[in-house]
């Protein structure tokens, strides 16, 4: 387990954050791995302007989809609202293709003059090209032309897409994105895609498995694509598109000397995004041309899967608090075992580093094995006592551990997928409110206000957490300030953040920059991808 966490933890973080943590961790959760669905995709790269949490306006160059051309198959999930594929986004659109097919790409440049030829490299996948012009790795988009690319979608999983043409300025500038390759075939022991989870929650997945495997099974995914940019390139680039000379620009190679070394990037971004702004909802409104978020949630027990791309030049140790990612495939291509060739046998990663270039699927989970006390927070007796399950209120609290000691018989109870072995183990020795005494410490009262206004008072899972911590008349926290709803998710919350300290900051301001927050989220919880 890498850096086995918990509320506890998170009070002491939140005295520095407290403020901005608890305005946004009161919001509905909003995932996923949105894209667009199809086989053919007309886009076009222009410019725009990006903004970052600091209040800069940055000029920047992206793919988005071209207006008048060929219309997106749809949007995933299908009821995502607010989807839409403006002219010009960073990441590009993330294309969702099946394997087999013959998917076609169409790139028109509509980036200023000065730019010279644009194109789209496709790695890991057989290419061929018509129109455009020839380049030095592959065919390029004159300025107001374009350049279609074909191949057939030979290998799932996740891959990267980005700019073959001056590569050091136009992938710094946004000119890249991401493909989702799903298999065509349920592999066995997955559920197929359908209207809910077992816990009679929505299911928002692309498909039952990342690959034809049947360890590649999950429940959720998202797409994290990795990304630092320096405002200085952008800067140059943006003041000289404007001169008379780059206006009339003709070469192919464009007509800008932009110095590109030395690299001093400012800012570190998840999926076009930093931190706060990575946890506002996809295809927000605030953010024209940065629809992608990066806000993970889950419920205990469920296999998540998480697409990773490297973007850019640097290297980011990304750290998933709370366990391990078990590294399912590295460019599309899994990694076996040598002995059966079916069990996917990558690395567990305490960080999963991102190369530049470098795709990678893996699996992560949490579910509170190993932490010796009971994250549901039991009252003496074990009865049930969640006002969110009406039908189990009273009744004996079951535990009964499968084969992996989980207790998995009943999805819809409220401790579904609890850690058996430490059932109604107690955490605290003098607890304020109506969980077990006799555990190894105790905890500060949560209407303390020194203890921070967002430390929601109590280290247990679900939507009584608050009444078990203070009792029933107790306030949490003492400001009014509700950051996780009593009534509804009382989830424990998990910082993911680069292990670059400088990489968490948005222009040298901590926090900002790598970082977002993971939530565990008690079955009560409603976990809403659609938003």
């Amino acid at each position: 387990m890498g850096h086995t966490t918990s509320h506890t933890w998170i009070a002491t973080f939140a005295r520095l954050v407290s403020v901005i943590f608890a305005a946004l961790l009161c919001m509905p959760a909003h995932a996923a791995a949105p894209g667009i669905t199809g086989t053919s995709f007309d886009l076009t790269a222009e410019a725009a302007r990006i903004s970052q949490p600091d209040g800069s306006s940055v000029y920047s160059w992206g793919y988005g989809c071209r207006a008048g051309g060929t219309a997106p198959a749809g949007f995933s999930p299908a009821a995502i609202p607010g989807a839409a594929c403006p002219n010009m986004q960073i990441p590009g659109p993330t294309l969702i293709v099946r394997k087999g097919d013959t998917v076609t790409v169409t790139l028109r440049n509509n980036l200023p003059a000065a730019a010279g030829n644009t194109s789209i490299l496709f790695p890991g996948f057989q290419v061929t090209t018509s129109n455009g012009v020839p380049g030095l790795l592959t065919r390029e988009a004159a300025h107001g032309g374009s350049v279609t690319y074909s191949f057939v979608a030979t290998t799932e999983g996740t891959h990267g897409y980005y700019s073959g043409t001056q590569g050091d300025l136009q992938i710094e500038m946004g000119l890249y994105g991401a493909i989702i390759v799903l298999p065509t075939t349920i592999p066995a022991g997955c559920r197929a895609v359908g209207s809910t989870l077992p816990d009679g929650q929505t299911d928002f997945r692309n498909a039952a498995a990342a690959y034809t495997n049947s360890a590649a099974c999950y429940d959720r995914e998202y797409l994290f694509q990795f990304s630092e940019m320096d405002p200085r390139i952008h800067s140059q680039a943006e003041q000289q598109v404007g001169t008379p000379a780059g206006k009339a620009c003709t070469r192919p190679n464009g007509c800008m000397t932009v110095e590109t070394e030395p690299y001093h990037p400012a800012y570190f971004m998840i999926n076009g995004r930093s931190m706060p702004d990575d946890m506002d909802p996809n295809y927000a409104v605030q953010y024209p041309h940065q629809p992608y978020n990066g806000n993970p949630h889950m419920h205990p027990g469920e296999l998540v899967l998480l697409r990773i791309i490297g973007t850019g030049r640097w290297q980011h140790p990304f750290h998933e608090h709370g366990n391990h990612v078990r590294v399912l495939a590295r460019d599309g291509n899994l990694i076996l075992s040598q002995t059966d060739n079916v069990s996917p046998a990558g690395p567990l990663l305490f960080t999963t580093t991102t190369t530049p270039g470098l795709a990678m699927d893996g699996i992560f989970y949490w579910t509170g094995r190993g932490l010796n006390w009971d994250v549901y927070g039991h009252v003496d007796g074990g009865l049930y006592t969640d006002q969110a399950f009406p039908a189990y209120l009273g009744k004996p609290v079951v535990c009964t551990p499968d084969a992996n000691g989980y207790y998995t018989a009943d999805p819809m109870a409220p401790n579904y997928y609890e850690w058996c072995q430490d059932h109604n183990k107690a955490l605290e020795t003098h607890p304020f409110g109506q969980v077990g005494s006799g555990g190894p410490v105790t905890l500060p009262d949560a209407n303390i206000l020194t203890n921070g206004t967002w430390y929601g008072g109590s280290p247990y899972l679900g939507p009584d957490a608050t009444t078990r911590a203070v009792g029933p008349t107790g306030t949490t926290p003492p400001s009014g300030t509700i950051a996780n709803p009593p009534t509804s998710e009382a989830g424990f919350a998990f910082m993911w953040h680069s292990h670059n300290e400088r990489e968490i900051t948005t222009n040298n301001i901590f926090p900002g920059g790598m970082m977002m927050m993971m939530l565990v989220d008690p079955q009560a919880f409603t976990i809403n991808e659609a938003n």
